[in-house]
């Protein structure tokens, strides 16, 4: 008698474990909501391409320290193809011997494909977006808004490319800096996903993440950060440590649709060995990382309500 009650609890059990499993998967139209539950089953696995510029190619070995750290089995980095300021199009426009992209994407063996175009729209995210259902039916799709070269709008690249670059900007300017890419990149989303017939692509708000970062910076709210011009390497605005950091979360919150706060601090950020950019920082980030994203319609991401 004990142990038939001992079984009918565990096939109870199993069966509300099946109900909170998280419902992120290839092939869905949502993110998961997203409670930092360390009990928590982590999602499965996904097997990534990027296609990357210059201002997200460092992110592909990190997205996968991160998805380890939280649990994540099976993550597999497919490939990288690199082209500096690149768009889409020239991804997609390499010959065929030399795509890796496209080979990747051929065998049916990728579940996201990671994008980075400069400015939108741009002809090569549609054409992948093809490729890949073609030979996965249950294919993402994640675009990244990148903040502008040269402290410039993205639409107008890369007229305006100036060495001397104001980076002390108020955040009325900041609010206004990237605008009119985001929304171009919004429309085109809209566009391909009515054309499929279903969310397959999301988008990943680096420029926003970037804009609320400096403002936090300016507003002098930020730890570890005093100006706005130590997020960047150069004029060009290729990102420096802590930029590179928060980027690689708002991939893994997008991809993955987990909150990254709480994970241990990333190589990308510990190589830096600068005694300010602490875990306080990096706390602040993660945090920052999972406010946007969530706050983000187009990434597909939503946070669960606390009870």
């Amino acid at each position: 008698m004990k142990t038939m009650k001992r079984s009918s609890l565990l096939l109870i059990g199993f069966s509300l474990a099946a109900t909170l499993l998280p419902a992120w998967s290839a092939g869905q139209d949502k993110a998961p909501t997203n409670k930092q539950d360390p009990a928590a089953s982590a999602p499965k696995g996904q097997r990534v391409f990027f296609a990357a510029h210059s201002l997200m190619w460092y992110a592909p070995k990190p997205l996968g320290e991160l998805a380890e750290a939280a649990g994540i089995k099976d993550h597999k980095l497919v490939g990288v193809q690199s082209l500096g300021a690149s768009k889409t199009l020239q991804h997609w426009n390499l010959p065929e011997a030399k795509n890796q992209a496209k080979k990747a994407l051929k065998t049916g063996e990728v579940d996201v494909l990671v994008m980075s175009p400069i400015q939108f729209p741009d002809a090569g995210i549609e054409n992948f977006v093809k490729l890949g259902l073609e030979n996965n039916p249950n294919m993402r799709f994640t675009v990244q808004i990148s903040w502008g070269g040269w402290d410039i709008d993205n639409q107008d690249f890369p007229k305006g490319a100036t060495n001397k670059v104001d980076r002390n900007k108020t955040p009325e300017q900041l609010k206004k800096l990237y605008e009119r890419n985001i929304t171009a990149a919004e429309a085109q989303a809209e566009e391909i996903n009515k054309k499929v017939g279903k969310k397959v692509l999301y988008l990943v708000p680096s420029a926003q993440a970037v804009v609320a970062l400096r403002t936090k910076i300016f507003n002098k709210e930020m730890p570890g950060l005093a100006s706005q011009a130590e997020l960047f390497r150069d004029p060009i605005s290729h990102p420096a440590a802590p930029l590179e950091t928060l980027n690689t979360y708002l991939h893994f919150a997008v991809i993955y649709g987990r909150n990254p706060v709480g994970l241990p601090m990333p190589s990308l950020l510990k190589k830096a060995k600068n005694e300010a950019w602490d875990d306080k920082l990096n706390r602040a980030l993660q945090e920052m990382a999972w406010e946007t994203v969530t706050n983000y319609p187009f990434s597909g991401v939503v946070a669960a309500k606390e009870k």
